[in-house]
């Protein structure tokens, strides 16, 4: 594992979150949000097949909401870094190819950060390792209750062309899950975003082409005695 770097965290607001974006999670609607995608993260984190898996969440989830099997780095946000089971900055303080599912739920955001951090996480992956992102959905009514947050969402276009970028390879679907407007508690997924609050995208890290390479022909050598 690389070094660990220690985080200063961050002081809290007047409301005793802490002074992030990501505090809006903190929030009736926010936590409406995070209540929806509990049973879908949950089981995306046990299929890691005895792998150890990462997950980096926007707040640390009340004690009981989701209980992943077999071992992982659970982190949330903090103003200088990831808090949690272990407080850090990037990179990662993870070996390379040692982790089997990463679950970013809602940690990525725009710019050179979220590349960065996309890069450690497919730096982590073993090959055949899978990436699940949770993103909010910019076209969805709900997107009022986060207005003013800092919070900003990205439709799925633009996060299959950066995780493509970090040399994944994302699915062609989406599915939308959460509520559409009012903060309620929305678990079933739907196929396609639609106006959900948010969308789950799956990425894989391949190691084979994806197109086959075709094998080159092979010349004698000259005086060579041809095989039997």
């Amino acid at each position: 594992m690389g070094p660990l770097r220690m985080a200063t965290m961050p002081a809290p607001s007047p409301t005793g979150q802490p002074a992030l974006p990501a505090a809006w999670f903190g929030t009736p609607a926010g936590g409406a949000l995070l209540a929806s995608e509990a049973a879908q993260c949950q089981a995306i984190l046990n299929e890691s097949r005895g792998l150890p898996w990462l997950w980096l969440a926007p707040l640390s989830p009340a004690a009981g909401d989701i209980r992943p099997q077999g071992r992982g780095l659970r982190l949330c946000a903090a103003e200088r870094g990831w808090a949690g089971d272990a407080q850090c900055t990037l990179p990662l303080p993870l070996a390379g190819e040692s982790i089997g599912i990463v679950v970013l739920q809602h940690a990525l955001t725009a710019g050179s950060a979220g590349s960065e951090l996309l890069a450690e996480c497919a730096r982590v992956l073993v090959p055949g390792g899978r990436l699940v992102l949770f993103a909010l959905n910019p076209l969805a009514p709900y997107r009022w209750h986060w207005r003013g947050s800092g919070l900003q969402g990205a439709e799925p276009l633009t996060w299959r062309r950066r995780l493509r970028e970090a040399g994944l390879q994302p699915e062609l679907l989406s599915q939308g899950i959460g509520p559409s407007w009012r903060p309620a508690v929305s678990p079933r997924p739907q196929a396609g975003v639609g106006l959900r609050a948010a969308y789950l995208l799956r990425a894989e890290k391949r190691t084979l082409p994806l197109t086959p390479i075709r094998e080159r022909r092979r010349l004698p050598a000259p005086g060579a005695v041809p095989a039997v």
